[in-house]
């Protein structure tokens, strides 16, 4: 007896073009440094900022998903984000490589997070998490049996762009990296 199908699902905002090249071209100079491990990178289009990670889902779910996350950011601002630092996370026992966000002077994207996560929440769909939001995009991946020692890396060209979309995703894994399935994408607002 099988039960209803599932699917590993996240709420995340997406990239634009621009700055999905621009991270991708940094974490293969990266990749390519001396004495770097082998890194595996995340492809350009997969990049994004996670919001909120909801786990193994039912299919069934995902129109009450998509509505709640449509009623908890849809009248929000968009945010103006800034490409940050190179992070090691977690800082101990590093797993990834990501670059950090900074967030405009209004707090835009947290607040868009916070919304989002609240309401899921309250649907019983996401399990927020204790410790606070932090904005990054994972451009590469630290091989499984692989121990890095975190060193500093030259920070991403400065550069800005506004987040207007986010988008309900299915994380479809398999061979080889993981795949992601836009289900259902909400625009924020343009003012």
């Amino acid at each position: 007896m099988t039960g209803p199908e599932r699917a590993r699902l996240f709420v995340a905002l997406e990239l634009p073009a621009e700055a999905r090249g621009a991270l991708a071209a940094w974490a293969r100079e990266r990749r390519a440094s001396p004495g770097m491990v082998r890194l595996r990178l995340v492809e350009p289009e997969s990049l994004h900022v996670t919001l909120c990670f909801l786990g193994s889902r039912p299919m069934g779910e995902v129109d009450e998903i998509a509505a709640g996350s449509q009623a908890a950011v849809s009248a929000l601002p968009a945010p103006e984000l800034t490409v940050g630092e190179a992070l090691w996370l977690p800082p101990r026992r590093p797993r990834v490589l990501a670059v950090a966000l900074a967030d405009d002077d209004e707090a835009r994207l947290t607040a868009v997070q916070s919304a989002l996560a609240d309401a899921l929440a309250a649907g019983g769909f996401h399990e927020p998490e204790t410790r606070p939001f932090r904005a990054h995009v994972t451009v590469a991946r630290v091989p499984r049996d692989a121990h890095v020692r975190p060193q500093e890396l030259p920070a991403p060209e400065p550069m800005g762009f506004t987040g207007g979309r986010v988008t309900l995703f299915a994380s479809r894994l398999g061979k080889g990296p993981a795949r992601y399935e836009a289900l259902a994408t909400v625009t924020l607002s343009s003012g």
